[in-house]
């Protein structure tokens, strides 16, 4: 049996494989290893698909004897944060994040509101293949209740780390993707003094994601230029990353945010270690940058539970992701778009600079990036064949580039990622591999 757990948690199209009899026995499964006997706390995005399944999972949990506090529509990291905030003994959220409507997923929290490790995926695996479970009757069955105020706790929470950062004002649109941050991204920013513009700003499961939020920041650049705004932020469907555009209607990712903030702590003298760490995926430039500041940068796997990982083992109070998952260790334990959103904007704020001189602080290395659908990724570790090709392909760059192959956790496909100082070489090494990948894994 292929393994269930994936990047980020359990993924796949609702109602076909996240069947509802599937997210019951995850539940069950879940709530026997991580809350046996006590609380946990659930949240979900908008799509449509997510009251089938919040019903699925729900009646699992309970089914193991676990308590239920449901948050309701709440960001990712509003889970997060209400488990430490209640005492949970964990946490689940429904939601696809960045990916179609027709797609839905489950990501579990320990009671430190962290996402759990590999170990505990396997134990939750195991105890779904189990027929041994022994289910609890009478009154040691689980309940489930409503947290009335979970969306104000977190909002206080989070506007808490800048309080009179926005008192010089400050023109704002914010692209809420139909998703999670449908209403507390606004609400979050126009509290913190900001003048705010929203779009796709309506809990509409149907259109999560589509042509908007951080896969599309076509329509948030446009409505910068219109309205004369500082920046422009945009969300994912569970609001966990953000990438924002500047004043002019160019795009800043996830590298060029960690690096503004980055920078800012460390001018602050609060960045622990004078470290951040990145993940493989970042740009050599974005690396390179931050070193000649005296600020050391660290690669972990892609992932922002693998970034929170590392912070922990190395001390880092900032890690991030070039897809916009942003952690602010002395207020977050994994990504949060709204909050990383309130960081920068105040940054600005505070600046007698755009957010175009702020975040393009470094020349990024010519990256090219191939996804490439196949039909086998799991044969990518053990394929020698193509490994080889890829060690020539390094060797071939040397010092100035560098090759990632990775399988998606989430999708069928192998991502291909080339940069060179030169960017026709890029393109040429990307697309040969590219061309590999495709031929072995089909």
């Amino acid at each position: 049996m292929p393994r269930l757990f994936g990047t980020d948690g359990v993924r796949g199209v609702a109602n076909k494989e996240l069947t509802p009899d599937l997210v019951l026995a995850l539940g069950r499964a879940a709530g026997s290893v991580m809350a046996k006997d006590g609380v946990m706390v659930v949240g979900r995005d908008t799509r449509i698909s997510g009251p089938m399944l919040q019903g699925a999972l729900v009646a699992g949990l309970c089914s193991a004897g676990v308590n239920v506090r449901l948050a309701g529509i709440v960001p990712t990291p509003a889970v997060a944060f209400l488990i430490l905030n209640e005492r949970a003994a964990a946490g689940a959220v429904i939601s696809g994040s960045h990916n179609p409507i027709q797609d839905n997923g489950i990501k579990f929290f320990s009671n430190q509101g962290l996402k759990i490790p590999a170990a505990v995926e396997d134990q939750i695996e195991h105890q779904m293949q189990s027929t041994e479970m022994e289910l609890p009757s009478g009154a040691q069955v689980g309940s489930a209740d409503v947290i009335e105020d979970a969306l104000d706790r977190y909002m206080d929470h989070v506007l808490s780390s800048v309080a009179g950062s926005f008192e010089s004002g400050l023109k704002i649109v914010l692209d809420c993707a139909f998703g999670a941050a449908w209403s507390a991204g606004p609400e979050a920013f126009e509290r913190a003094g900001a003048e705010v513009i929203a779009i796709n700003a309506a809990a509409d499961g149907n259109r999560i994601n589509v042509d908007c939020g951080s896969t599309n920041l076509s329509e948030l650049a446009e409505r910068v230029v219109a309205e004369r705004a500082q920046l422009g932020l945009a969300f994912d469907g569970d609001a966990d990353r953000v990438l924002a555009v500047d004043e002019q209607g160019f795009q800043v990712d996830g590298d060029r945010l960690l690096g503004l903030a980055a920078v800012h702590l460390h001018h602050l003298g609060e960045l622990d270690h004078n470290m951040v760490i990145a993940t493989v995926m970042s740009n050599l430039g974005f690396k390179r940058a931050l070193e000649e500041k005296g600020i050391e940068v660290v690669f972990a796997p892609v992932g922002d539970k693998f970034v929170a990982e590392a912070m922990a083992q190395h001390g880092a109070v900032l890690g991030g992701e070039q897809s916009g998952h942003i952690i602010l260790g002395k207020h977050s334990t994994t990504g949060d778009g709204i909050l990383a959103g309130l960081q920068v904007a105040a940054i600005v704020a505070a600046s007698d600079r755009p957010l175009s001189q702020l975040a393009h602080f470094f020349e990024p290395f010519p990256q090219v990036l191939i996804n490439v659908e196949v039909a086998a990724k799991r044969r990518l570790d053990s394929h020698e064949p193509l490994w080889e090709e890829v060690r020539a392909a390094e060797h071939a760059l040397g010092e100035d580039g560098r090759v990632l192959v990775r399988a998606s956790g989430t999708e069928p496909l192998v991502r291909v990622m080339v940069e060179a100082a030169d960017p026709d070489m890029a393109q040429s090494v990307a697309q040969k591999l590219a061309d590999s990948v495709r031929n072995y894994l089909n």
